[in-house]
């Protein structure tokens, strides 16, 4: 049974400062601040409709939740726990800053039914962290991490690719040090620079320079398959298709398909790899079989692997079969004639 969240937003009310990056409002869609009693509602009313309730998690996202006001926050996870337990959802999940974790928080979050701890880390790099006005050190969201798996709370990791000061090699460097943390799961959040926010005056200044987009898309896609391949689930790989960040983008790298696109590259990356072990050239018929649950991802995002595959002279078939995820294997391979 997959996983689900129901999100509430606790929108950047707990956030210390804004980062150079920043426009929960945009992001999220919302700016209004639930109250205990709308977050019983919310989930009384998500209680009658879930079929399977034991595999929902209660989660409050949208600005750093540890850092809000002690009431408030004790307030919106005791309406929540309520509804945590036999019957009902399995836990409690939350966002918030690594420099918002001690022991005093987290036994707080212990003791009030939540499960999962999801920290905004951006990027490990601190050339980075510092130029995008982040205001902590890669070592607080190590020590976070460490301090959060010690109390046995499920732990995940958001990155965000592409910021200012950052490249290729700062981007693989995360993703090897996200490895040596090894949390639970992780969201991947490609910049999208936003009206009103600091990114934007860097940008159109000419200062912030962004790699390409296919640079971009490759970089998330090989994350997404090297998590994926060590155990670490990633929960989210692109910003989710919002009206909000449409309207208000100035540049970056949003996609409203943009997991789709990262793992079309997987894919045709894997096929490329099988051909070249064949060593057959010219034209030719191949059949590549994939797990059932990824023929769209291989065939590539409205059929872009098809297309790549055919400008080189190769009709590639796509089928169904027994595979793990993001493997495929080549059945047949033949000239054409």
């Amino acid at each position: 049974m997959a996983h689900s969240n129901i999100s509430i937003f606790v929108t950047h009310v707990g956030c210390p400062h804004l980062c150079a990056f920043c426009d929960q409002r945009t992001i999220t869609g919302t700016a209004d601040l639930p109250t205990g009693d709308d977050v019983r509602r919310i989930c009384s009313q998500q209680l009658e409709r879930i079929s399977s309730p034991e595999d929902t998690e209660i989660a409050f996202f949208g600005g750093s939740f540890t850092a809000i006001e002690r009431s408030y926050m004790t307030e919106l996870l005791e309406a929540a726990q309520e509804f945590v337990g036999e019957g009902r959802f399995r836990g409690i999940r939350l966002s918030t800053r690594p420099d918002y974790i001690d022991r005093e928080i987290l036994d707080i979050l212990k003791g009030r039914g939540v499960t999962a701890i999801e920290l905004g880390a951006q990027s490990l790099n601190d050339r980075v962290l510092d130029a995008n006005e982040r205001g902590h050190s890669a070592q607080d969201i190590i020590d976070a991490s460490r301090l959060i798996r010690e109390y046995g709370f499920e732990l995940g990791l958001q990155l965000m690719v592409g910021l200012y000061k950052s490249d290729e090699e700062t981007e693989l460097d995360n993703m090897r040090k996200v490895l040596e943390i090894g949390p639970s799961a992780v969201r991947i959040y490609p910049v999208v620079i936003l009206r009103g926010t600091k990114l934007e005056q860097l940008y159109l200044s000419g200062e912030y320079k962004t790699m390409p987009f296919e640079k971009v898309t490759d970089i998330c896609s090989e994350m997404l398959l090297t998590f994926e391949s060590a155990g670490i689930k990633v929960l989210k790989c692109g910003l989710h298709a919002s009206e909000f960040v449409e309207r208000d983008m100035v540049g970056g790298y949003y996609h409203p398909a943009f997991r789709e696109l990262c793992e079309s590259g997987i894919f045709r990356k894997e096929i490329e790899k099988a051909l070249e072990k064949e060593k057959i050239s010219g034209r030719l018929y191949v059949t590549a079989s994939v797990s059932p649950k990824c023929i769209s991802q291989a065939a590539g995002h409205k059929r872009s692997n098809i297309k790549h595959f055919k400008d080189k002279g190769i009709e590639l078939k796509i089928i169904g079969e027994e595979q793990p995820k993001y493997k495929c294997r080549l059945k047949e391979v033949r000239a054409c004639i």
